[in-house]
């Protein structure tokens, strides 16, 4: 396996931030989604309202997170192609 160049590793670095930083924010509205509503109507059994939030959120993470990272496809390797002078 050849070493990895520092532009594929830095591709590599932006792509992993992307995915955890949209993975947190799905996963903050989607807590929000299920849990406002049980915090405005004052909803019986909040325990247990706030565990089925917690693990829908985390499904939502995980599910950003690998959707982002699956579709993802490295530079082609070559050198950087120039623009012509004028």
């Amino acid at each position: 396996m050849a070493a990895r160049s520092e532009a594929e590793r830095d591709a590599l670095t932006v792509e992993l931030v992307f995915a955890l930083l949209t993975g947190a924010l799905r996963a903050a509205a989607v807590f929000a989604v299920v849990w406002v509503p049980v915090e405005v109507l004052e909803a019986p059994g909040r325990d247990a309202w706030l565990m089925a939030a917690c693990a829908v959120a985390g499904v939502a993470f995980t599910v950003r997170v690998v959707r982002v990272l699956w579709r993802w496809e490295p530079p082609a390797a070559g050198p950087p192609e120039r623009t012509p002078r004028r």
